[in-house]
């Protein structure tokens, strides 16, 4: 080989090399990201108790959209949809019908990069977070999608009284078992002494009491949405002489009107589309940059469901899609108010509307499931008694 052609192929490997190392820099470098600021990685945050004494408050979630150095994007537009973790019919939650749902939709501008919302997290599991950051003015940055995994544990009061009836269930089996597994006379005509007989008639009678206890409560819960509506209906009905509330949806004040329009009612596991809407009442022309602070409560125990902080954009408006997990009413409140620099001052006021949310009963195959579990710890128990009973020494 030539001195020439060894140096070209030198030459071209040092060049191929110069090229991949740098490929593989490039790759490595930080690229820009969302953040998930709040809760902290280390929190543990555990999901909605529908029993709870104390009251509860939903979890804060703070997103950072940053550069591949760490600095906050300005003016960044988000679009962020929360679904919760997916269906599993084996190890079923409280609430099955929002397994695998959209929680919230949201989108709304972010002048310092950072998006924050407060929602009630229903259920255990993984919720993913799906983001997708764009900039308001074109080209300020390159568009951002990430997905993020939101773990939420399961409180530890649930697996106690798991445990709880498990044992007395098992318990109930095991005595089950040891009496069938006694020696005992058969009179002429029977087929199994009478002990067995009331034993079997007895599990007999529990066991349906069970599947009538679970398919009742299934309905009672389908059904308690529409009676809460009623008794909210008839208390405001009687203190509307104490305190006038507008629930119609529309507010005339200042020389504004704010609208709420959308769903003005859901069902549990499907999200509601709702929508603010503020113009001037003069020229009906949209006001844009108003300040809105967002928050649904569920009237019956006050909790709040979702609240968030953002504004109206360029045609006075701001819709989001929200999820319920509780078949009760919900109250939705917005407070308008000025930017602190804008032209246009005014005190600020609220526009609120009831929203009737419609509980669904779980599927039959999740109260089948259950039952089949809590049947098996009494066959397992049973089984256990009758081994240990015939085991046992016989005495003359």
């Amino acid at each position: 080989m030539s001195k020439f052609k060894l140096y070209t192929l030198i030459s071209a490997i040092c060049m191929m090399s110069v090229v991949f190392y740098s490929f593989i820099g490039f790759s490595q470098s930080p690229q820009p990201r969302v953040r998930l600021v709040s809760p902290a990685p280390e929190s543990r945050i555990i999901p909605f108790e529908a029993e709870a004494s104390t009251p509860q408050s939903p979890v804060k979630l703070a997103l950072q959209a940053e550069d591949a150095t760490g600095k906050a994007l300005e003016n960044a537009k988000f679009d962020l949809e929360i679904f919760t973790p997916p269906h599993n019919p084996w190890f079923t939650t409280d609430f099955p019908i929002v397994e695998g749902t959209k929680l919230l939709d949201i989108e709304t501008i972010a002048p310092k990069g950072q998006l924050e919302v407060q929602t009630m997290l229903p259920i255990r599991g993984n919720y993913q977070l799906k983001v997708n950051v764009t900039p308001v003015v074109a080209n300020a940055f390159k568009p951002i999608q990430q997905t993020l995994t939101l773990p939420v544990a399961e409180n530890g009061v649930k697996y106690r009284n798991f445990a709880i009836l498990a044992v007395i269930l098992l318990l109930v089996g095991l005595g089950g078992g040891w009496v069938i597994g006694g020696r005992q006379a058969i009179t002429p005509g029977e087929i199994a002494p009478q002990q067995v007989r009331l034993l079997l008639s007895g599990l007999i009678v529990v066991a349906i009491a069970a599947l009538l206890f679970v398919n009742i409560s299934a309905e009672v819960a389908q059904s308690q949405g529409s009676g809460h509506a009623h008794n909210h209906d008839h208390h405001d009905h009687g203190s509307a002489t104490a305190a006038e509330v507008d629930n119609s949806g529309i507010v005339r004040q200042q020389g504004l009107q704010a609208q709420l329009l959308g769903s003005a009612s859901a069902t549990v596991g499907e999200p509601a589309a709702l929508q603010v809407k503020v113009t001037d009442e003069k020229t009906n022309q949209p006001i844009s940059d108003l300040l809105l602070n967002i928050k649904t409560t569920m009237l019956e125990d006050g909790w709040v469901n979702f609240a968030s902080q953002t504004v109206t954009d360029s045609t006075g408006q701001f819709s989001w899609e929200q999820g319920f997990f509780d078949g009760a009413p919900h109250k939705l409140t917005v407070e308008i108010a000025p930017q602190p620099n804008a032209a246009r001052q005014f005190t600020p006021f609220q526009v609120q509307r009831q929203i009737d949310v419609e509980g669904v009963a779980p599927p039959f195959m999740v109260r089948f499931i259950s039952l089949a579990y809590m049947t098996a710890f009494v066959i397992v128990g049973l089984l256990v008694g009758l081994r240990l009973r015939r085991n046992l020494p016989l005495h003359s």
